[in-house]
């Protein structure tokens, strides 16, 4: 009998409760620059083509290679894909992290780890799988400068026998990374092979976890919040892109590039109907995308929390000559540098009220791949519509990791440019006046250069109705006054919420972007566990809709959830609703630098609600790594 007989007999002679299927997370832990992104990603993807619903979170270094870098892969066959705070399966492939993240583990937790670490010293309540990973890479590569690289494909076969995921699929998913490389696909397949050969011949199962085919993925897609939001720029319209780098959003713009480069040129010249400029900095970015607003076009830009502190200036000029443009905001842990790499929501207050004197800026907040697809074409029509600027405000959790979707819908092509002044239009206001309130909603018409309607001064200094520069404090007033009024158009305009009412239930959630993940699997916990029914309403713009207010009059006590330690999203709240209302908000708050996961939440909901959380688990060196040690 092979040692592979004996792991299926052994495995079908488990007891059933021993059998954990489709339910699991997996952390990878290696270094920077070492290639694993590939095994990763083909891990991911081999168990998303085989049906079962899964995220991947992305945990790196902000600086140089060879620094730790963990990948944790979440698995749920119920369609849970927060990330999950306990750790079941370790693939622990770097000495300097290898015995804080096997310390931190739970009690019966596997390990597969690099046989001359000998990690199995360090605890006996663990499962573990050592595997000679330099032996095995030197048989497959003869080149010893592409061993590092190669290397990592050897723990995808190896879990590929441990955890029942078919070769087949790694395969698929392997050609999918590398298709275009048969030489790199043919290398690293051999080294998948040598695997799960190496699993098969040495390794008995021991551990509960189990892949088994399910059909909860068919037709779905996996795809970043950046390449999301890129494909709606692209469909929205977008003529002008300015820029400048920084992490996490610098993939935004460069997925738009490629589909700008691919699709947008003039059929008869072949010239490009696009403008793409890398600026100096943020401040000369936006700039750029407000004066491409004046002349007409859709413009945007890309930033994280430094760059939309930078651009405060020209958001004020945007925001009081009434200029539209988009920014898209992936928001990452400040302040200064803070971590570039961990997530966040920090930015959501300054950016709501980004400038000097009187501001309110339109948020768009999208909590999926579909949204940041489907509100990427929103934001260009609202900032035109409303002539403003747009921050959709997304985060480095949904921007830079790989999230399931259904395929996105093509949009109608038919764009809203708002209040744009022609022929018949200023024949019916007569007398135009750039900054006169027409309609009553606040919004004034607007021209666009070159069509032949009239031109006015476009002032960042005080002006009347009709664009002239003023002193007097009754045309600031005016103006003032209307553009508030424009907010309050906009409160029926913006995406309004997602609200789920449940009968019986005294305690509501409201959440966010990201954290919507989590707190719905934090309520399922919560009733199970405690028969604590909870309502739950979902932002995803601001103003603040009458969808709001409703809700909150219908609960006694109301839990905001958020990734930011000074509960920005409630100080906005307490800065926009009426007073009745603020002494039901409750924080629940998450500001670590990683993705918000659904135990936090309920045992701090538990903790208020008096009763007693859960018992926390370890903490492991990726989460001692985001908080700054233990």
């Amino acid at each position: 009998m092979t040692p592979t007989d004996a792991a299926v007999q052994e495995a079908a002679a488990t007891p059933a409760a021993r059998r954990i299927v489709n339910d699991f997370s997996i952390q990878v832990a290696t270094v920077n620059g070492s290639g694993s992104q590939t095994a990763n990603l083909v891990l991911l993807r081999s168990i998303f083509q085989s049906g079962v619903p899964v995220s991947g979170k992305n945990l790196f270094p902000s600086n140089i290679a060879g620094l730790p870098t963990w990948y944790t892969i979440r698995a749920n066959g119920s369609g849970y894909v927060a990330r999950k705070k306990e750790i079941d399966f370790l693939v622990a492939m770097n000495a300097e992290t290898g015995r804080e993240d096997v310390l931190s583990l739970e009690a019966g937790a596997a390990v597969l780890y690099d046989e001359p670490l000998k990690l199995n010293a360090l605890r006996d309540d663990l499962v573990f799988y050592p595997v000679p990973f330099d032996k095995i890479v030197a048989e497959v590569c003869k080149d010893a400068k592409l061993r590092r690289l190669v290397k990592n494909m050897i723990y995808d076969g190896v879990l590929s026998k441990i955890l029942n995921i078919e070769l087949v699929q790694m395969e698929h998913a392997l050609k999918r990374q590398l298709g275009k490389k048969p030489k790199a696909v043919e290398l690293n397949m051999a080294a998948l092979e040598a695997g799960s050969a190496y699993a098969r011949e040495h390794l008995v199962k021991k551990d509960p976890y189990w892949v088994e085919p399910l059909n909860k993925t068919a037709d779905m897609i996996l795809i970043e919040g950046n390449a999301a939001a890129a494909l709606g720029c692209l469909m929205a319209g977008v003529t002008v892109v300015a820029w400048y780098p920084i992490t996490p959003s610098s993939s935004l713009p460069e997925t738009l590039i490629k589909y700008l480069t691919k699709y947008r040129h003039d059929p008869v010249s072949g010239k490009a109907t696009y403008a793409i400029v890398q600026a100096e900095d943020e401040i000369a970015a936006l700039g750029m995308v407000i004066g491409a607003g004046w002349a007409g076009a859709r413009a945007m830009t890309s930033t994280s929390g430094p760059g939309i502190s930078l651009m405060g200036e020209f958001a004020g000029l945007a925001y009081y000559a009434e200029l539209p443009g988009v920014v898209f905001d992936i928001q990452r842990v400040g302040p200064s540098t803070g971590l570039p790499t961990r997530t966040a929501q920090g930015d959501i207050l300054s950016t709501a009220l980004l400038s000097h004197g009187d501001t309110r800026h339109i948020l768009l907040i999208p909590a999926s791949v579909d949204e940041c697809y489907t509100m990427s074409m929103e934001a260009f029509d609202l900032a035109e519509r409303l002539q403003t600027l747009v921050f959709v405000m997304s985060d480095l959790d949904l921007g830079m990791n790989n999230w399931m979707s259904q395929p996105f819908v093509y949009p109608d092509p038919k764009v809203d440019r708002g209040k744009v002044l022609d022929e018949a239009s200023l024949e019916r206001v007569g007398e135009w006046g750039r900054y006169k309130d027409v309609d009553g909603d606040g919004i004034p018409y607007r021209t666009i250069p070159g069509t032949g309607m009239p031109a006015y001064f476009t002032r960042g200094s005080g002006h009347n109705e009709k664009g002239q520069y003023s002193e007097r404090p009754d045309d600031y007033v005016n103006n003032l006054s209307r553009l508030a009024r424009k907010f309050e158009t906009a409160r029926n305009q913006v995406p309004k919420p997602v609200v789920e009412d449940v009968p019986g239930a005294d305690v509501a959630i409201v959440g966010y972007g990201t954290s919507h993940w989590a707190i719905g699997e934090s309520r399922d916990q919560l009733e199970r566990e405690s028969g604590l029914k909870t309502a739950y309403l979902r932002l995803r713009a601001y103003p603040f809709s009458d969808e709001v207010v409703e809700f909150l009059r219908r609960y006694q006590r109301v839990y905001v959830v958020e990734q930011n330690r000074d509960a920005q999203m409630r100080a906005l709240m307490r800065l926009d609703l009426a007073p009745e209302h603020l002494g039901k908000l409750r924080s629940v708050l998450h500001f670590n630098g990683l993705p918000i996961d659904a135990r936090s939440i309920t045992d701090e909901i538990l903790i208020q609600e008096g009763h007693k959380a859960r018992e926390s688990v370890g903490t492991s060196a990726a989460v001692a790594s985001a908080t700054g040690g233990e």
